[in-house]
């Protein structure tokens, strides 16, 4: 890997400093760095913006947290560029590497000794009077939701053209694995390993108790349609990229065919991340 691009999350004091000394030992090795222009620079080094990165980028190294991860994701997944999460603060879920850990992460990326592990993505095609008019992908999750409205909505759910039921509900997730860990499991979602072949579909806050999360098959495809006369019902992909929907809307969701490629650096397992996020064994 020759080329590195390198996304910063914006306004953190952090990165400056990372920066300061990480660009110099970067282009000691001969490798060519680019900086996403909208949030860092450094003299005699390319900046682009970021929709432009993985034009150019071999590895990904993103300074944030699983937020900028995610958008990271989304940005470079059809170019199957892996990426690096170094997170500026706790402990994250899908940037597990710390800051002191960074260099010797990177050795031992430019040595060609660091796993990487694929992680299913999520396709959503937003369908208005029989046409698609949007498409989105996402790494965690797609969610419907009521957004400011006081009442709950009706969701028609179907899977592979076959009716499932009516969730009267808050609204609905459609989690991969890697998003199990997020909103989904804040709605009473089960944990998926990151690298099992499922999706999970978890009602939020439904009416009918009953209504429980199912985990389907990887390769099903999912139909929410909006069926409630309600207004401000929105969809939001990884919790970031938002849409509203009308009533009679239907979202189709289904494993994405690019996946995301996450450099897995920092030595620990996915349980270690389990139990300090989760503070598992703690009284």
């Amino acid at each position: 890997m020759k080329k590195i691009g390198i996304i910063c999350k914006p306004d953190r004091p952090e990165p400056p400093k990372i920066l300061k000394d990480l660009v110099p030992w970067l282009l000691e090795r001969g490798i060519e760095v680019y900086l996403e222009a909208e949030t860092a620079s450094f003299e005699g080094v390319t900046s682009l913006p970021r929709a432009e990165m993985p034009s150019v980028a071999d590895l990904m190294v993103v300074l944030g947290g699983d937020g900028t991860m995610l958008g990271t994701a989304r940005l470079v997944a059809e170019k199957g560029i892996p990426v690096l999460g170094v997170n500026l603060g706790g402990l994250g879920y899908i940037t597990e590497v710390y800051m002191d850990e960074i260099f010797t992460a990177l050795d031992k990326i430019l040595k060609g000794e660091c796993p990487t592990e694929e992680r299913m993505m999520l396709q959503a095609r937003i369908m208005r009077g029989g046409e698609a008019i949007a498409s989105y992908t996402a790494l965690n999750d797609v969610a419907i939701n009521k957004g400011s409205v006081a009442r709950i909505i009706d969701l028609e759910i179907s899977v592979d053209n076959t009716y499932v039921t009516m969730f009267k509900s808050d609204g609905a997730i459609v989690a991969t694995p890697t998003g199990s860990t997020a909103y989904s499991l804040s709605a009473g979602g089960p944990i998926l390993y990151p690298t099992i072949h499922a999706i999970v579909l978890t009602p939020i806050s439904p009416h009918t108790l009953s209504n429980r999360p199912l985990v389907l098959p990887e390769d099903v495809r999912i139909e929410m349609s909006l069926k409630s006369q309600s207004e401000g019902v929105l969809l939001s992909l990884d919790g970031q990229v938002v849409f509203t929907l009308m009533t009679g809307d239907t979202v189709e969701i289904k494993k994405s065919s690019h996946n995301a490629i996450l450099l897995r650096a920092g030595g620990r397992d996915h349980f270690d991340i389990l139990r300090t996020k989760l503070k598992w064994g703690e009284r």
